[in-house]
């Protein structure tokens, strides 16, 4: 039996990468928003059912410029339970970020909690969408229009994820997916952001571009973080496949829940009435189980298998935010990080390979 990692790319066939590739390997136009670029926003548009598309050199430099876009100042409510990158992004914007705890259903910042965290400083709210799982859209929405806030939702789990037939890049003033090569999809690297109002993210275009709005002029204090047509063609050819690959990582996810479902000391997220998942991640909760979290995930090493703890530590406690973040209140963040397991999944897993997992675990 071979290793299992936690994920593996999808990939198109190496004929019709090249044969898409061709194009631009025959115009030499590599970089700068060339026809590839061009054809992939338009084409993201239509997947995704929105008005705005642009395109980034990775998922964190995706955040990080439509936060600077904005041009706010001040704090930003945020989530103690999701990648440092998205912390990362805020502060690095001159923003503080004003932690609040999550909710105990799906692990998405907890709306209840928003409100008495505002103050005269609030700017905004980035909220992210945890293992596919959505934040509770509605509570938020009604909050940031309540005090004139943005929000930004990091999507980068959520793609291909719909809400009562609506892509999640319809949800807040923007959301940012990373498209790095352990997404559900991917571009090898890369990142998206979505966007409704395009005079309010009108700057994210020269941002990207070292604030260049023509060659002789730099109006924005901007950075290089543009995708390259290599990994837009990328983006084409999965882009054509992603349903059917996330149909395929249904098929493990159900398996996982089909064997843990209702074993003593093991949780499972549901997924919300009329959520589309994607299976991006299938994270699993050893709470009271006969083995915890860290005793499973090295089992499951010792039989060449590579789960992942994930989120693993909470952001505010690792050590550059530890001195001023590190003792707050967030319980239900860092139980969870101190719980969950990411079981691997991917599209060229087997259910066989589920079975040897879950057959592990529950030994």
């Amino acid at each position: 039996m071979g290793r299992i990692n936690v994920t593996k790319s999808s990939m198109p066939s190496f004929e019709e990468y090249t044969d898409a590739l061709r194009p631009v390997w025959e115009s030499r136009w590599l970089s700068n928003r060339g026809m590839a670029s061009k054809e992939f926003e338009e084409e993201l548009k239509k997947y995704m059912g929105c008005g705005n598309v642009w395109l980034f050199a990775n998922g964190h430099v995706a955040l990080e410029v439509a936060l600077q876009a904005l041009g706010i100042n001040g704090e930003v409510i945020t989530t103690p339970y999701t990648h440092v990158s998205t912390t990362n992004a805020i502060v690095r914007n001159g923003l503080t970020p004003v932690f609040v705890d999550v909710k105990e259903d799906n692990y998405t910042v907890n709306p209840e909690l928003i409100e008495s965290a505002i103050t005269e400083k609030t700017a905004a709210i980035v909220a992210t969408h945890v293992y596919g799982f959505l934040c509770d859209i509605e509570a938020i929405n009604e909050i940031a229009l309540k005090h004139n806030l943005k929000v930004i939702y990091d999507a980068a789990h959520a793609f291909g994820v719909t809400l009562n037939g609506i892509s999640v890049a319809n949800f807040g003033d923007a959301a940012m997916f990373s498209t790095h090569a352990t997404k559900v999809f991917h571009t090898i690297e890369g990142g998206i952001v979505t966007y409704k109002d395009a005079k309010l993210f009108r700057d994210m275009r020269c941002l990207v571009n070292f604030g260049f709005i023509n060659e002789e002029e730099v109006v924005r204090i901007g950075t290089n973080a543009r995708m390259n047509e290599f990994e837009a063609v990328m983006g084409i050819c999965n882009l054509r496949h992603i349903d059917e690959e996330i149909a395929k990582r249904k098929q493990v996810g159900e398996r996982y829940i089909e064997r843990l479902t209702g074993i003593a000391g093991i949780k499972l997220i549901k997924p919300e009435k009329g959520l589309v998942w994607n299976y991006a991640y299938f994270p699993v909760i050893f709470d009271g189980y006969k083995e915890n979290r860290n005793e499973i995930k090295a089992k499951l090493e010792k039989e060449d298998i590579y789960a992942r703890k994930y989120f693993y530590p909470t952001t505010n406690r690792f050590s550059c935010y530890r001195e001023k973040y590190g003792s707050l209140e967030v319980p239900v963040a860092i139980h969870a990080a101190e719980c969950v397991l990411t079981l691997p999944i991917y599209a060229d897993m087997t259910v066989e390979d589920a079975d040897r997992i879950c057959d592990v675990v529950l030994r």
